[in-house]
């Protein structure tokens, strides 16, 4: 978009700020519940019905990831789990309208203080130099610089995105690392920044459970259930990340099963560090603006 074209007072901007406002308290609200001995499905629960409650809605389900967990867990239907002395990350989304904020913080229960500062100092260093020109890849290079002077790594194949309109990951992907080829920031963009260090290799690989899932394609299906469940998400989640918890129909796993053999829906497995190191992670949901960037969700 030419400068001159984007209005950041329009309708689309200021639903991206009030999903933005509404996920900063419950983020830090949702933090606070986070325990040794809490129930990571209350709290998941407790966080998205406080969303609503705030006049917005989920734009995915509350993710909880533990140690080696990066991203795509959350806890599943009547999931007994409860905090031990664990590094755990929350990341958190709200949409209003359509219009997406994403957030993350880490609740360090580990005794790894550092980590966790790690990640959150990389952030602030990649916001100090957003402005409209800058590469997606000077921004990994910040990111990177501040991992490293902690003795730590960017997990490198996980990256910040660009939010559309019903659509959680969009271009352009913000690295965590150094890149030659990236994307220049123009005023208006709408990016989530989110790096992710780990005293790991730097890489994630798919673990075995998956309990996220969002819509593929249209299509039909015979099972009842599935059917039920298909309307659900077309009309509530339409394409953004929904839970197995949410969905109202009876035997929710086996219609999950019939419309991802049918390719109508796909699955986000959970995203994992190597066994035995912890992933902490921090992100903000930003505006490219004239002269630097909005942060809304703070």
């Amino acid at each position: 978009m030419a400068e001159s074209e984007v209005d950041l007072e329009s309708e689309q901007y200021e639903k991206h700020r009030e999903a933005g406002e509404i996920l900063a308290q419950v983020c830090e609200e949702a933090a606070d519940r986070v325990e040794v001995g809490a129930s990571q499905l209350e709290v998941a629960e407790w966080a998205e019905d406080r969303i609503r409650e705030l006049g917005g809605q989920p734009a995915f389900p509350v993710n909880i990831s533990v140690d080696e967990e990066a991203a795509h867990a959350t806890p599943s239907i009547g999931d007994e789990t409860t905090f031990g002395e664990e590094m755990v990350n929350l990341d958190i989304g709200v949409h209003v309208d359509g219009w997406l904020a994403d957030t993350a913080v880490t609740v360090d229960l580990s005794g790894t203080p550092e980590l966790a500062e790690a990640s959150e100092q990389a952030l602030e260093a990649a916001l100090e130099i957003v402005e409209p020109g800058v590469e997606t890849g000077e921004i990994g290079a910040e990111i990177e610089d501040v991992i490293d002077g902690y003795g730590y790594n960017p997990v490198v194949n996980l990256t910040g995105h660009g939010l559309g309109h019903w659509e959680q990951h969009t271009s352009p992907n913000i690295p965590n690392r150094a890149v030659s080829q990236g994307t220049t920031l123009e005023v208006g963009d709408v990016v989530a920044i989110e790096p992710f260090a780990t005293d790991g290799g730097g890489k994630v690989t798919e673990g075995a459970s998956e309990e996220i899932f969002s819509l593929q394609r249209e299509g039909t299906v015979r099972n009842r259930q599935a059917r039920d469940a298909l309307e659900q998400i077309t009309e509530e989640f339409r394409t953004l990340p929904f839970a197995t918890r949410w969905l109202e129909t009876d035997r929710p796993e086996m219609a999950l099963r019939r419309l991802k053999r049918n390719d109508i829906v796909h699955g986000y497995p959970v995203l994992k560090e190597d066994d035995g190191s912890l992933v902490s992670q921090k992100e903000h949901t930003i505006i490219v603006t004239e002269d630097g960037c909005e942060v809304t969700t703070k």
